[in-house]
């Protein structure tokens, strides 16, 4: 079964080193690219630029279709022969809401909340971006069971950082 893998940018390295990861998915608010090793070739890296915002804020890039567009073009050509690593700064909001996006487009006969369910069991401190949660939702046509499953599971504990967790599609 194919593996995602959800990490902070500082954790981004052991975690490309502990996985074999061939696919990186990097949700950062400067767009720059992370290094990595040469074992994730150019071609199966991804960066998207995007605060970790609900609303307008200056300052900020605030998510829109474009942005979540990009991360299900990229998740869905990922062939699935390694692992599939998707960060952004903490690991936290940004990467988990398009880990949960990424299951939701990769089986779209997986039940919303059984996904979300999941989500929460691999990573207590998940606190999927509810604008990345609702722009999916409306792009893959999931009527609204997208939100309403990420909102039945709340918000996850506090954290600075959120633990790398593996995460099944």
């Amino acid at each position: 079964m194919p593996t995602l893998h959800v990490c902070s940018l500082a954790r981004l390295p052991e975690t490309v080193a502990a996985t074999g990861a061939g696919h990186v998915l990097s949700l950062l608010t400067s767009g720059n690219a992370p290094d990595l090793p040469d074992t994730v070739p150019p071609d199966c890296r991804a960066v998207i630029a995007v605060s970790d915002i609900a609303a307008a804020t200056d300052g900020h890039v605030l998510a829109d279709d474009t942005h979540v567009e990009r991360i299900i073009a990229f998740v869905r050509a990922w062939p699935r022969e390694r692992p599939l690593i998707i960060h952004c700064w903490a690991g936290i909001s940004r990467s988990t809401a398009a880990a949960y996006i990424a299951a939701c487009a990769l089986r779209p006969e997986r039940d919303e909340a059984e996904v979300a369910r999941a989500l929460r069991a691999a990573s207590p401190s998940a606190t999927p971006n509810p604008l990345f949660v609702a722009l999916a939702d409306r792009i893959l046509g999931r009527e609204g069971r997208m939100v309403a499953a990420i909102q039945a599971i709340g918000r996850g504990a506090d954290a600075y950082e959120g633990a790398p967790f593996q995460f099944a599609v």
